[in-house]
């Protein structure tokens, strides 16, 4: 079964968040993922993907007892922390994916925690730097890995930058001089796009994206 919205082929309009994906909507839970979920965690049947009466796409379901494995994207909490001479933080990736690459500080929300306590978190665990969560920059979603990446701009309140396992390198970069070409997410090129059409637009930025 194809989902299908009203005007067309595409369901729904994609809207601002679905720039940073090249995939298409309304294809089901991506194949990477559908492959580990091979069973059903109610009664241990083998799970199957088809159609089911009342469902408006494709999903694994379980033939044993009809549990529907529904499958949910996971939310990625990320900051732009800003220094008060108005430069960008980032950190050069120690980790994959983008091993060595440019991108924003940030990680999974937990199960545990609210939005803005994940982003204080993580920032902290990535950079050792304490901010403060302002306005959301933007929400990015990548349907080639199931996540939503929710960007806040952030306000460095304390702590002293320096590398963790997660972070090789850290630096702030002015506006003008940020590594676009270095960038290890295409959620990052949009974000700080974003952000320099909303505080800095005298500026323009270059015309490509670079990342994952």
């Amino acid at each position: 079964m194809k989902l299908e919205g009203p005007l067309g082929s595409e369901p729904f309009d994609r809207g601002r968040d679905g720039r940073s994906t090249d995939l298409a909507s309304g294809r089901g839970v991506p194949g990477w993922l559908a492959d580990r979920l091979n069973f059903c965690s109610s009664c241990g049947s083998s799970l199957q993907f088809g159609t089911i009466p009342g469902e408006d796409r494709d999903r694994l379901s379980c033939p044993g007892c009809g549990q529907i494995a529904y499958v949910n994207p996971r939310l990625v909490v990320t900051t732009l922390p800003i220094t008060d001479a108005g430069e960008i933080v980032l950190l050069r990736r120690g980790i994959e994916p983008g091993l060595g690459a440019w991108a924003q500080p940030g990680g999974f929300l937990e199960v545990d925690e609210t939005v803005n306590q994940a982003a204080i978190r993580e920032t902290w665990e990535e950079t050792r730097l304490l901010v403060e969560p302002g306005e959301i920059v933007g929400l990015y979603t990548r349907l080639e890995v199931a996540v939503v990446t929710i960007v806040f701009e952030a306000r460095i309140v304390g702590g002293n930058p320096e590398p963790t396992p997660e972070a090789l390198e850290i630096a702030a970069f002015a506006p003008e001089a940020i590594p676009w070409t270095g960038l290890a997410f295409k959620t990052t090129t949009w974000a700080l796009r974003d952000w320099i059409d909303r505080r800095r637009p005298d500026l323009a930025w270059p015309d490509v994206i670079h990342g994952r």
